[in-house]
Order: C-alpha cells, then structure tokens, then sequence
C-alpha cells in the first residue's frame, strides 16, 4: 500500500511542473488534478472520471497508470454509479413552425443551384465547340519534330543512418517488504545512479537508454516500462537483470 496522492504530488515537483503546465497537456482541470493529489476523490464527478484521470496523470508523470488505478480500487472504490435517464425536452409548436420555414428555404436554394448548375452546363457545351474548332483548325499545320538530348545523372549514395536508441522510463515501487537494490547506467561497470535499500511506499524512476539493476529481494517490488507494468524475472530470489526499451530479461554474467 502505498499514499496515490502524495505520490503523484512528489512526482510532479521532482519534474518541477506546475498544475497548469500538466492542465494543458492533458487536459484535466488543475482543481480535479489537485483533488487527486489530496486524494479528495469525491471533488470529481464520478468513479468512472477519477479512474481515467487517475491512470492519464500518473502516465503523464512517467509512473504505472494502472497501479494506481488497482491501488485506488483497493481502497475507495464501490458499486458503480447507476446511468441516469436522459431529458429530451418537448419540442414546442413555435420550433415545429421554424422548422417548416427552414424547409421551404432550403427548396428554394435547392431550386436556384439546379438553376446555375443548368446554366454552367450549357456554356461549357458551347465553349467546347468553338474550342473544337480551333483544334480542327490547328491540326492543318505542320510542325517539325524536334529532338531534345537528355543527360542522365547519378545521385550519390547517401549515408547510412546511425539509429540511436531512444530512452526509456523505468518506474519502480517498493510494496509489502523492503527490497535492495543497484542501479547502473548501461551494464554492471556503468555508472551508478541508485544504490540502496527501497521501504514499502517508496519508489524510483529512471530515464535511460539501458540500465542494469541487481536486485535483493524482487517479490518486494513492482515496476513498469513506459507505464507498461513488467515483471522481475528470478522467481523473488536476487537477480541482476538488465532493462531496454524491449523489456526486462537476466543480465548475463559479464553485465
């Protein structure tokens, strides 16, 4: 069990971002932002809305959207909302006479543009008969064909391009134990970028190209890959594995 709102709010200034930049990009107001943040869910207007701008704004912040969601489920969620009916005003005889009174213009536009189009028929008619003639005309006279020479060139060979792999969010979280761990930037000698332990609650985010993580106890933890929950593979017992943008898999022995 970990606190969703405190959670997103330290999220949100490690990233040094306001409520009204993250307002704009997603399009939630910044009043239902914060309610999320003060976990006042019953601020927003339904179960269904807190749910989506739950998952959106921690997808925003780089974190696992559906954790959240399973997390506030677990704690607040109860019996759906039952659908309300909707009202169809009664239409009135005032709108059913303007109603009558569009109709008839409509006719009457309709009946002016067959006019036009009939129009633009007959004197495209008569154009493309003097215009026939004029050919006719033209195709007395004799031209001599003349012959242009044509060069051809070769384009030079472009470059391979280098494809640079694109980076990655890591977002991992600490739930029922504490879990050690070392992070690396790249493999096992790379640079470390966290070392130590994780408590319940607590959780980290990493953006990187490739990174190589051991791992104490990883049954302690919970993580996902560009919002996309993964799974530590070691079956809970320590393992060292290493992080792409194509998941998570064992890191051989040389890192």
């Amino acid at each position: 069990m970990f606190e969703i709102g405190n959670s997103l709010r330290e999220a949100r200034y490690r990233q040094q971002l306001e409520l009204s930049e993250v307002e704009q990009a997603t399009k939630i107001r910044a009043r239902y932002l914060q309610a999320l943040e003060e976990e006042t869910f019953d601020a927003l207007p339904a179960q269904a809305y807190v749910k989506g701008f739950l998952r959106n704004y921690a997808e925003y912040l780089g974190l696992d959207g559906q954790l959240y969601v399973d997390e506030y489920n677990s704690r607040y969620a109860v019996g759906e909302e039952e659908p309300r009916e909707p009202v169809v005003a009664r239409r009135s005889s005032g709108v059913h006479a303007r109603h009558r009174r569009t109709e008839r213009r409509g006719v009457l536009l309709a009946l002016v543009g067959i006019g036009i189009v009939f129009a633009l028929v007959i004197a495209a008619w008569k154009f493309s008969g003097n215009n026939s003639t004029s050919i006719a005309n033209l195709s007395t006279t004799t031209t001599t064909p003349t012959t242009k020479a044509t060069t051809s060139t070769t384009k030079p060979k472009s470059k391979p391009r280098v494809v640079v792999p694109t980076r990655f969010a890591f977002f991992v979280v600490a739930v029922g134990g504490s879990c050690w761990m070392d992070v690396r930037n790249y493999s096992s000698s790379g640079r470390t970028l966290f070392t130590g332990t994780v408590d319940p609650g607590q959780y980290h985010r990493f953006l990187a190209r490739r990174l190589w993580i051991s791992f104490g106890d990883p049954g302690h933890v919970k993580a996902s890959l560009n919002g996309r929950a993964v799974t530590i593979p070691g079956g809970g017992r320590p393992v060292a594995v290493r992080i792409t943008r194509q998941g998570v898999s064992i890191a051989p022995p040389n890192g």
